[in-house]
């Protein structure tokens, strides 16, 4: 009788605790409440999570808040001076910097805590490509940094986001897609997955272990991993003041921000979010691309990295000014080094054009090449593959 007891109570204890690391019932509370709450902000009607153990939503809290501080990398601090700016009201990268494509994505860091890559990347992209005035697009690889900077942490179980601006200054980061995008030296090895509702992915399911770092790129790119490189002229952090990280997003781009994560962001739709209810989870990483006012609550304009089908189609508002859940206190950014990238473009295109203006000049048509100039890159770029195929077809038996 004794050991049936003991037994009833042994397969009860691994129930109990099995059970209490669900977060689904936890998520339906929290739902419940904060939009019965007269608050900023609203839970997703449907609520997020309701499958994951606490552990594996942790799990995808990747930045180590306990070795953040800029000055474990002597990292410079940014500083602005405010008496020369006039800070609007509402600001969003995407609109002031519509010709700079990575500013309209939401990349998915699958299962694993890459966020603080992804948020580093995400923001370097951008910034090369508004500090080019649009000439170069570089999608920088996630897998690159995840993988190969074993100084920034442990890979998919978190990393420094401060390391990895260094690391991009130091070693330069190669270019790589979305996972299965096949674009760039190094896409990203980690499969999209659904982080917290059922949609078009399969579950995340447990922490991937961090994939090999590979310094070759993909067989189908033109490039070698060392000639795709791009590096950083300089990194830095940004003071904590709102109004500095304001000069520095509407001056030179988005930036990095690490921040500390509880159990009701998870549930976050819409509005401006600031901490009402739920334990902490861990530290996160995602990219601050402006600001604006809601209803009279001010607020940073942000991009997770938990793909589309989180918040508001993967973006998010967070309370500014208040040092809310210390998002302004770890902020990162840099300034991309384009010069050589601009000067072999501009290089090439002469190159390009030269060869176009003698293929014109063979067949007495002086106005085609006028025609051509003065159309758009896009369509130049057409333009030359047939004049090439019409060379090569004419020329190579």
């Amino acid at each position: 009788m004794n050991f049936f007891l003991l037994l009833a109570f042994i397969c009860g204890f691994f129930y109990t605790t099995r059970s209490e690391n669900k977060y689904g019932s936890r998520a339906i509370q929290i739902v419940d409440y904060i939009n019965n709450l007269n608050t900023t902000w609203k839970a997703s009607d449907v609520p997020n999570f309701q499958s994951w153990d606490y552990d594996l939503i942790k799990g995808l809290m990747g930045v180590k808040l306990n070795a953040t501080t800029s000055k474990l990398f002597n990292m410079e601090v940014q500083f602005h001076d405010q008496d020369k700016m006039q800070l609007p009201e509402e600001f969003d990268s995407r609109t002031q910097w519509p010709n700079c494509p990575t500013l309209q994505e939401v990349r998915d860091q699958g299962a694993c805590g890459s966020c603080w890559a992804f948020g580093a990347v995400e923001a370097m992209s951008d910034r090369i490509c508004i500090n080019s005035n649009g000439a170069v697009n570089a999608h920088i690889s996630a897998e690159d940094l995840l993988t190969c900077c074993n100084d920034c942490g442990m890979g998919c179980n978190g990393g420094h986001p401060g390391i990895a601006w260094n690391y991009y200054q130091k070693h330069g980061l190669v270019t790589g897609g979305q996972f299965g995008s096949d674009q760039g030296c190094l896409p990203y090895e980690i499969q999209h997955c659904d982080h917290h509702t059922k949609g078009i992915y399969e579950p995340c399911g447990k922490t991937v272990k961090t994939p090999k770092c590979v310094t070759m790129c993909e067989s189908n790119y033109n490039l070698t991993y060392k000639d795709d490189k791009h590096f950083a002229k300089k990194v830095y952090s940004v003071h904590s003041d709102p109004k500095q990280i304001q000069s520095e997003i509407m001056l030179y781009g988005p930036v990095e921000a690490a921040l500390s994560i509880y159990e009701d962001f998870l549930q976050y739709k819409s509005g401006v979010y600031k901490h009402e209810t739920g334990g902490f989870m861990g530290g996160h990483a995602i990219k601050i691309i402006g600001w604006g006012v809601d209803k009279e609550t001010p607020y940073w304009l942000a991009v997770n990295s938990w793909n589309a089908d989180w918040g508001d189609k993967g973006f998010f508002k967070i309370l500014r000014g208040k040092d809310e859940c210390g998002i302004e206190s770890m902020i990162y950014a840099g300034f991309p080094n384009n010069e050589k990238l601009l000067a072999k473009k501009n290089r090439n295109i002469k190159i390009i054009d030269h060869f176009m203006a003698k293929a014109y000049s063979r067949d007495e048509s002086a106005d085609k090449f006028d025609n051509y100039i003065q159309q758009p890159f896009e369509t130049q770029i057409e333009e030359q593959f047939l004049i090439l195929e019409q060379f090569l077809k004419n020329n190579i038996p």
